[in-house]
């Protein structure tokens, strides 16, 4: 499901989404585990949105239905907060992430796809995660089931970087186990029903692409084989397994990290199969899962202080384009006015026509400045009608 929502072409996304979606700004955050679209425009845009969605990746508009989540202010930014802090992973305090939502800024400003709103926004989510993360430490000693498979299989094997081993699955608890081999420098492939998935998960996470029906038929040149899928049926079966190790001299060690399981429990009666799954190291990520629950909550209570700093600023940045239009007008009256009175004058001298210039920017400040900055204040606080105000007494004009 999540491969048919994936941007394969970002520029191309990118372009479609500022073309014809209705968005000034935009940002798409892809990961094995998630693709998102933050965007800065009008909330009667959602259906051009998901139109252009659609176009992009070759979509039937219904798709959406029960596939895609909204969120918008300040819900949209609790959520960017708690995914530069940890809290919205598989594992509290992921690292990953974070390195992921940087990446995807940088690629949108460099396109030019990101603009005051969006750039003030991530730059902020940003700052809060790592906060979160130097405060609390909720990214040191986090144990996942992956990293917990993982290091498993290097208890139970010799030498783990020598043997041939296989991932099968491209969600986010395969995401954890590629990530933990990748930390540790062993070489795996990684194998999805559908290669195009597998590629783009190695791409993200790590590993070398196999082909499916390859792979499944293949089982002889494994040593150790991590499953990690959502199928509902036993992609490891009893009888592929069993064929498989009739060639082989070594034994073999699986971790299923299934859920519903994907290895048919009868693998395990097979010589030299040593296998383990999901229920077996659960208790031991839930221990140290119970131990950082306190992590947890100095995570949230921080972001909970965040939140309304960053709220301020986005209310801020709606006023913004007033202020400066109020500004600049103002001024060009300004330089208007004393030009026709340095000509009324016939002052000559360039010192005296600096001090008169230099006079009235300072006339011009001190009466505009308190207004605006009221203004900004107003606008940090939700005062919606003072915003609709001096926008009527200054005849200002939105920009579509």
């Amino acid at each position: 499901m999540l491969e048919r929502f994936t941007f394969h072409d970002i520029d191309s996304a990118y372009d479609s989404f500022l073309r014809h979606s209705g968005l000034r700004e935009c940002v798409l955050l892809q990961t094995c585990n998630r693709v998102e679209l933050f965007g800065f425009g009008n909330r009667d845009d959602l259906e051009k949105i998901k139109k252009t969605w659609a176009s992009v990746s070759g979509l039937e508009e219904n798709a959406f239905k029960e596939n895609l989540e909204v969120s918008e202010g300040t819900e949209a930014y609790q959520h960017l907060l708690k995914l530069t802090s940890g809290l919205d992973s598989l594992v509290v305090g992921e690292e990953q992430i974070l390195g992921q939502i940087k990446e995807s800024m940088n690629a949108a400003r460099q396109l030019k796809a990101s603009g005051s709103a969006l750039n003030t926004l991530f730059e902020k989510a940003i700052r809060v995660g790592t906060r979160v993360r130097q405060a609390t430490g909720i990214s040191k000693g986090s144990i996942s089931i992956g990293s917990m498979a993982v290091k498993l299989a290097e208890e139970n094997i010799d030498d783990l970087k020598s043997k041939r081993i296989l991932l099968i699955g491209t969600g986010e608890a395969a995401s954890l186990v590629a990530k933990s081999l990748k930390k540790r420098g062993i070489d795996f492939g990684v194998t999805s029903r559908t290669f195009e998935r597998s590629k783009s998960f190695a791409d993200t996470a790590g590993g070398n692409p196999v082909k499916f029906e390859k792979a499944i038929a293949n089982f002889k040149l494994v040593d150790v084989l991590f499953v990690a899928t959502v199928a509902p049926y036993f992609l490891v079966t009893y009888d592929r397994v069993k064929e498989a190790m009739e060639s082989r001299k070594n034994g073999m060690m699986i971790m299923d990290l299934s859920n519903p399981r994907t290895v048919d429990e009868k693998v395990s009666t097979i010589k030299k199969i040593k296998m383990m799954n999901l229920d077996q190291i659960a208790e031991m990520v839930d221990k140290n899962m119970r131990t950082r629950m306190g992590v947890v909550s100095s995570a949230e209570k921080i972001i909970n202080e965040e939140l309304p700093v960053m709220e301020a600023a986005m209310k801020r940045l709606e006023v913004e384009p007033i202020v400066k239009n109020v500004f600049k007008e103002i001024d060009q009256a300004r330089v208007k006015e004393l030009k026709k009175a340095l000509q009324m004058l016939g002052e000559k001298d360039e010192q005296k026509i600096r001090i008169i210039d230099q006079l009235t920017q300072a006339i011009v400040e001190d009466i505009i400045s308190v207004p605006m900055n009221n203004l900004r204040r107003a606008s940090e606080q939700g005062d919606s009608e003072i915003l609709k105000t001096v926008t009527k007494l200054f005849d200002y004009k939105t920009k579509e």
